[in-house]
């Protein structure tokens, strides 16, 4: 759906509002000059203005419909209705409302993910699923600071790398061959992360090595 854009928008602005329609574009134009064309002759934008809100080309032009899929997923499934979710049900339904907004443009997603497979463009990559995976935690309630924090986002970025590979092919009815990768993966998660606090908590108070050998090097005196 494209953005509706204010009166003399800003770069910002006209790249936030130009994405979904350059992404309707990329199916049969490619991440280009010429879907952007496309998608500013549809808002009344000047072409070489709307280009300039792309500078980095057809990364910048991805990366702009995925903060929008990011506004969009946190819209679709507010904070209200994931009140009532266990943390798996919250995953779940995040990662489903993307899937929704991405499936009218399933095409243009194939083109991106190909996009971004080349080498050139894996440290994008990575920090655009780090991003997602960062929104849908944080979207979940999640507030861990320590190395939960790194190894959350790690894991669900993995996950959903792998069900959005499997999403742009799936011919199933209601993606039901996509829903089971994803119930089955988040499963994986749900079972690490029990496993995961079952074994801090057994070895919080255990002795510390590192300190009894400190202790020996620098007796209290």
């Amino acid at each position: 759906m494209m953005t509706s854009l204010p009166p003399d928008p800003t770069l910002d602005e006209i790249r936030d509002g130009l994405a979904p329609g350059i992404a309707a574009n990329a199916a049969f134009d490619g991440w280009s000059d010429a879907a952007v064309a496309a998608a500013a002759q549809a808002a009344g934008i000047d072409a070489d203005v709307a280009r300039l809100a792309f500078p980095g080309g057809a990364v910048d032009m991805i990366d702009a419909w995925f903060a929008g899929i990011d506004r969009d997923m946190l819209a679709a499934v507010p904070p209200t209705r994931l009140a009532a979710m266990k943390v798996r049900g919250k995953i779940t339904a995040l990662v489903e409302a993307r899937l929704t907004l991405l499936a009218p443009n399933r095409e243009s997603l194939r083109r991106a993910l190909a996009i971004l497979a080349l080498p050139q463009h894996v440290t994008r990559a990575a920090t655009l699923g780090w991003r997602a995976a960062n929104a849908m935690w944080r979207a979940a309630g999640d507030t861990a600071t320590d190395y939960n924090h790194y190894t959350k986002r790690a894991m669900l970025g993995g996950i959903y790398a792998a069900t959005i590979t499997v999403f742009v092919n799936d011919e199933s009815a209601g993606w039901a061959d996509t829903r089971g990768f994803l119930a089955r993966r988040i499963e994986g998660i749900m079972r690490f992360e029990k496993a995961k606090a079952g074994f801090l908590k057994r070895v919080e108070h255990r002795p510390s090595l590192s300190r009894f050998i400190g202790r020996l090097r620098y007796p209290v005196v």
